[in-house]
């Protein structure tokens, strides 16, 4: 129990900071578009209602799910198969370099005239930022498996989906969660980028349209949503990966209690 409130202190303890220190520097604020935190917290029941969380909330949510399992599947596939053939890698590479560098958002205009405007438009944003993250974690993990756990595997006739699952993938699963933890924020920020460009609903177009009316309270609202989204899904991400990686956090525990 001790050690639970001890967690929970820890977690809690610098976001409340950055709070009281956000609502001291800004109490006396009579400026437009710095207003008190007080002000902001009493415009938020207001702004983000029931209705508003099912029809801006919910989508952004959603398309930030499929967009982010799309980049995971497609990352972890392309990655094992690249990290495994160094054929394969090594042709690959030149290219897979030239289009990491390309920033997603200036992607956004010229996905717009292939998918439109539509739902289908933001997920693949987000898809094309996300993979990148999780495809160069998962070649380096699948390259750094052990090469004689490899050949044990072989001489004892552990090929195929077996060696695959039980070998390759779960040895390269730490590197490939450290990838899917850096593609979650960057996958965040390109669905407020693409909801910012051309959307009907989401939490990057209600933000915009405050800030065009006007309306600074309300969006600075919508920033604390945000932050408030980013910290559930940090959450849950977390909680998933302690337990798909139970063994790997036991092994290195285990090896900082050896002598």
């Amino acid at each position: 129990m001790r050690r639970l409130l001890l967690r929970v202190f820890l977690v809690l303890a610098l976001p409340v900071l950055l709070l009281l220190a956000w609502w001291v520097a800004s109490d006396g604020s009579t400026q437009v578009y710095w207003p008190p935190l007080r002000t902001i917290l009493r415009t938020f029941p207001d702004v983000w209602t029931g209705e508003r969380l099912r029809a801006d909330v919910l989508p952004s949510v959603l398309r930030l799910l499929a967009g982010y399992g799309t980049a995971a599947v497609a990352g972890v596939a392309l990655g094992t198969l690249i990290g495994s053939h160094r054929r394969v890698r090594a042709v690959c590479e030149p290219v897979l370099e030239f289009l990491r560098a390309v920033p997603p958002p200036v992607l956004v205009p010229v996905i717009m005239l292939f998918a439109g405007i539509g739902d289908t438009m933001k997920i693949v944003v987000i898809a094309s930022g996300c993979v990148w993250p999780v495809l160069l974690n998962t070649v380096e993990g699948v390259r750094a498996v052990d090469p004689v756990m490899l050949d044990t595997a072989r001489c004892y006739g552990i090929t195929g989906p077996a060696r695959l699952r039980h070998l390759v993938l779960r040895g390269a699963s730490p590197q490939i969660f450290a990838g899917l933890r850096q593609a979650l924020s960057l996958g965040i920020i390109l669905m407020v980028i693409s909801e910012m460009f051309a959307a009907s609903d989401g939490i990057g177009f209600t933000i915009v349209q405050f800030q065009r009316g006007f309306a600074i309270p309300g969006m600075w609202t919508g920033i604390l949503v945000l932050g408030l989204l980013g910290f559930l899904l940090s959450v849950v991400f977390r909680l998933v990966e302690r337990r798909v990686l139970d063994w790997y956090h036991g092994l290195r525990a285990s090896a900082r209690r050896s002598p």
